[in-house]
């Protein structure tokens, strides 16, 4: 074989072993930039989760603070009635 051909050919390797790695680094940042979104949507529904169970939590509180007041307020209309004190 001669040298120009050896030399086409180490060149043809060369630019194809080039491509090759070009494409492995094109197709390593998209998976990198896949996860990167995943990864942001993830944390995105994680923190509106917390916040809706926030939400819930203290209007769940909220309404038994209710209840217990008006039993309160029962319990002492209730005394009120008992010992004749009570508004008539």
């Amino acid at each position: 074989m001669s040298t120009a051909k050896q030399h086409f050919k180490a060149g043809e390797s060369h630019g194809q072993g080039q491509a090759t790695a070009e494409e492995w680094m094109q197709s390593t940042k998209d998976a990198a930039n896949a996860t990167k979104d995943k990864t942001a949507d993830a944390t995105q529904s994680a923190t509106e989760s917390a916040q809706h169970g926030k939400d819930q939590s203290a209007t769940f509180i909220q309404q038994k603070g209710e209840q217990m007041k008006h039993m309160a307020q029962g319990a002492v209309d209730s005394m009120k009635t008992t010992l004749g004190v009570g508004d008539k």
